[in-house]
């Protein structure tokens, strides 16, 4: 047998997406040589790994079997240089984290002093919607998710960072606003929501639910920045996290608007799945974050401190 680590990764990272695309966009690597090197590493056995369905790329049975095997060897592997780099005393090591959208705007500032501190460790940040950061726990695919709405279908352990406040969030000069505004009066106005699995669509939904608002005219889009511009651009209202509208707040380009059952108040929190056996990079950023964790919020984010 002469297949090599490299081999197995990339079998590996096939074997988790079902696709040599989705397997060479993640590995930094063109299609061609994912291809040249799944092929190097069939030519090792006479029993297929790989089978091909119309289009659709599938695991055999005794693919599966060699992918437990190889993940086994390169998680022994990985063990080994964390072992060697400790016994240098340095801490090296990957941690990846999924965020949802906003939560871009928090998980930064709790990084910055871990990664003076240690180097050697390499931190891959996957900003996405609510929906695929749960994905990403149930597949195991990430050490940790920054994540503000916490899935009931899981068994997570948390470390809550930030309390996460959404306001009713309209332009500096929007018009046709009445002093008083009222829940049922936003049926009079256009609401830009964001896509559907984002928790901050969830929660605006929530809202105007509770509150029974109907919604005549909406507008959809796929980020948290795209709906701050069309709000600053006067298209409509929208409720939003403040954490990520803090300098337009601070200029005057958008305002927070008073209004009955807001704000909706959670808490940004670092989760991982229970009982996940933890790097001693992924032990050292948690030990970081619960010793500096004060401190961090109250330097970046005074008014968003935790009770």
């Amino acid at each position: 047998m002469n297949y090599t680590l490299h081999q197995l990764r990339i079998f590996v990272k096939v074997c988790e997406n079902q696709s040599i695309t989705k397997a060479s966009e993640e590995l930094f690597l063109t299609q061609p040589a994912i291809s040249i090197q799944l092929k190097k590493l069939q030519d090792e056995f006479d029993i297929p790994l790989t089978e091909v369905i119309g289009r659709q790329l599938y695991i055999t049975e005794f693919g599966e079997r060699i992918r437990d095997l190889a993940q086994q060897i390169l998680d022994t592997v990985d063990r080994i240089e964390v072992a060697t780099d400790q016994y240098k005393g340095i801490l090296t090591g990957d941690i990846t984290i999924a965020s949802a959208s906003t939560g871009k705007y928090v998980i930064p500032y709790f990084l910055t002093g871990f990664l003076h501190q240690h180097p050697g460790v390499n931190i891959s940040i996957d900003v996405t919607n609510k929906a695929k950061v749960v994905e990403s726990l149930q597949r195991n695919t990430v050490d940790f998710a920054m994540v503000s709405v916490l899935p009931q279908n899981l068994n997570l352990e948390c470390l809550p960072l930030i309390k996460n406040e959404l306001r009713l969030v309209a332009a500096r000069d929007y018009a046709g606003l009445s002093r008083r505004l009222q829940p049922q009066q936003l049926s009079d106005h256009t609401l830009i929501f964001r896509e559907n699995g984002s928790a901050t669509r969830a929660a605006m939904e929530s809202y105007l639910s509770q509150h029974q608002v109907t919604v005549k005219r909406s507008m959809q889009l796929v980020s948290n920045e795209a709906v701050k511009q069309a709000v600053r651009a006067g298209l409509g209202l929208s409720i939003m996290p403040l954490i990520g509208i803090r300098s337009e707040l601070t200029l005057g380009n958008l305002q927070a608007l008073p209004i009955k059952g807001l704000p909706i108040v959670t808490q940004w929190n670092l989760a991982r799945s229970s009982g996940k056996r933890l790097s001693p990079a992924s032990q050292a950023l948690i030990d970081y974050i619960s010793l500096n964790k004060a401190a961090i919020s109250a330097r970046h984010f005074p008014d968003a401190e935790l009770a």
